[in-house]
């Protein structure tokens, strides 16, 4: 009689998975807002919405790390890129002005590792805390047919909240408009498949640190001034960076002028630059070059911005204008 194939055998382990899954019970109830209902594991999670809202709009973001999880794999140190993946997400909805309220998180596996998977969920833990949302639930899938025992992959999910009359889109912003940037904590998580072009994986072991420096959550900083300041824009630096991302939310009236040297480039930039001969063009589509998130108000909050910035640990300056455009088509101009 020909032996009986287990899902075990086939590279599936259930009961690690499992046991997995006890594993990060801490970390999720640390998450834990009043309004989930019930406990992870279940095939759902529940949130209540709160009554504070009269017209309330949910704004939902999905997006992952990227390639970033290579650095992490060829470190072997994963308890920073679950803070990326909350990081890209919350702070995607909170460009529209969005409270994040609960997160989801996919994990795809080659084989299923109970410390590495903890870490991821550490990280992600901390990034939930951090933003103030909720872990609600979760997938981690194991897939050998897919992926090396060691190797994994990381997306997440997030929903946010938003009064109806309060999205922030950009189109209230005006040709006088100021841009404050805010500073990243370095490159964040995009334009690592450049990195990995320029930086041989000894040379990654040597910077692993600098490079997984996690990406910064401005969330509550940013909510507590929405409350204070009206601000007529806000764009998150991500892939694109200023030539896709900031330019998607001004209207075809303005012109961006961005005064270069009106902040202080991180020289991890410019070791990538000048190591891998890309001009300065490329840099600013494909990284955030020290900015991480840009905010567009009227003259006279400026002041107000960036003192509650840095009463926040926020490090900010004025690192623009917005001005007229002559051709009735937005458009970037560095000076």
């Amino acid at each position: 009689m020909p032996k009986r194939l287990t899902y075990a055998q086939a590279g599936v382990n259930i009961t690690e998975a499992n046991n997995f899954v006890k594993d990060i019970g801490s970390l999720v109830k640390s998450t834990k807002r009043s309004e989930v209902l019930n406990n992870i594991g279940g095939f759902g999670g529940c949130f209540a919405l709160s009554n504070k809202y009269k017209n309330p709009v949910l704004v939902s973001s999905t997006d992952g790390v990227g390639t970033k999880i290579k650095i992490a794999m060829i470190a072997n140190k994963h308890d920073t890129v679950g803070i990326d993946l909350v990081a890209m997400n919350v702070n995607d909805i909170l460009a529209m002005g969005a409270e994040p309220l609960f997160f989801l998180d996919y994990i795809s596996i080659g084989k299923v590792n109970r410390k590495k998977l903890v870490d991821i969920v550490k990280g992600i833990a901390v990034g939930c805390r951090e933003s103030g949302c909720a872990l609600i639930g979760g997938e981690t899938a194991e897939m050998p047919a897919i992926y090396k025992k060691d190797e994994y992959d990381l997306a997440g999910f997030c929903v946010g909240i938003i009064e109806k009359n309060k999205i922030i889109t950009g189109a209230q912003i005006k040709p006088t408009n100021v841009l404050i940037g805010i500073a990243s904590s370095g490159l964040h998580s995009n334009g690592f498949s450049m990195v990995h072009k320029v930086f041989s994986e000894k040379e990654i072991k040597i910077r692993y640190k600098q490079l997984l420096t996690p990406t910064k959550i401005y969330v509550k900083p940013v909510l507590s001034l929405l409350k204070k300041v009206k601000v007529n824009g806000i764009a998150h630096i991500t892939g694109g960076a200023f030539y896709e991302k900031l330019m998607k939310i001004f209207p075809k009236n303005c012109r961006v002028d961005i005064a270069k040297g009106s902040w202080n480039i991180p020289e991890i930039f410019k070791i990538i630059a000048e190591k891998g001969n890309v001009e300065d063009k490329e840099m600013f589509r494909t990284f955030n070059m020290g900015i991480g998130l840009v905010l567009v108000v009227d003259k006279k909050n400026v002041s107000k911005t960036l003192a509650h910035l840095k009463a926040n640990k926020l490090e900010s300056k004025v690192i623009g204008q917005a001005a007229k455009s002559e051709k009735n088509k937005a458009r970037l101009n560095f000076i």
